[in-house]
């Protein structure tokens, strides 16, 4: 799947919105990614997952244990990476602050995992993430996600890939231009600001 094929998913589901977006990092933007609307179609979402998972290098999928995610965004894209890797799919969540494993779920000492985001901007998220599986004991091998929103400014110490890489513009709350600062913002995402 192309960066254009994937792109016009996005458009066909409504995903790809325009206006005065405040982000999870603070920063602001006139363009969003909503991904939970362009996977909220199982087809859709299945064709996007097994778009990433043929992108990841062949001996690299084959040693995939398990897919974790973080909750809320990764959680659907999680699920069907799973699914086309044929592992099992699980989900840290923040339910004080921090990322762990809940309602049972388990990583084994020394399992490797796919952690699975939908769109990476600064890369926090996903650090935190890696962190709460290596406390449990797993082993991240590598990222991937739907869209790199880091502009090449992000590096990871596992190998990241993504089906697209876009770089919107974006704004500390005090260097917006007029055109942004003239529109409410809106914070569309799972993070509260």
């Amino acid at each position: 799947m192309t960066e254009e094929e994937v792109l016009s998913e996005f458009r066909a589901a409504g995903a790809l919105l325009e206006g005065h977006f405040l982000l999870s990092s603070g920063r602001h933007t006139a363009l969003y990614m909503q991904c939970a609307r362009v996977l909220m179609n199982p087809d859709r979402a299945g064709r996007l997952a097994v778009a990433l998972a043929a992108k990841l290098p062949r001996d690299l999928r084959a040693k995939i244990d398990k897919v974790v995610s973080p909750a809320m965004g990764g959680l659907i894209i999680g699920h069907e990476m799973g699914r086309a890797l044929n592992v099992d799919a699980v989900f840290v969540e923040r339910p004080a602050g921090t990322f762990e494993l809940r309602r049972g779920f388990t990583i084994e000492p020394g399992e490797r995992v796919l952690m699975v985001e939908d769109v990476v901007t600064t890369g926090l998220s996903s650090r935190e993430a890696i962190k709460a599986v290596e406390a449990e004991g797993g082993k991240v091998i590598a990222l991937a996600c739907l869209v790199d929103r880091t502009g090449g400014n992000t590096e990871f110490d596992v190998p990241f890939e993504s089906l697209a890489s876009l770089t919107f513009p974006t704004y500390a709350e005090d260097e917006l231009p007029p055109e942004l600062a003239a529109i409410p913002a809106v914070k569309p995402g799972s993070r509260k600001g």
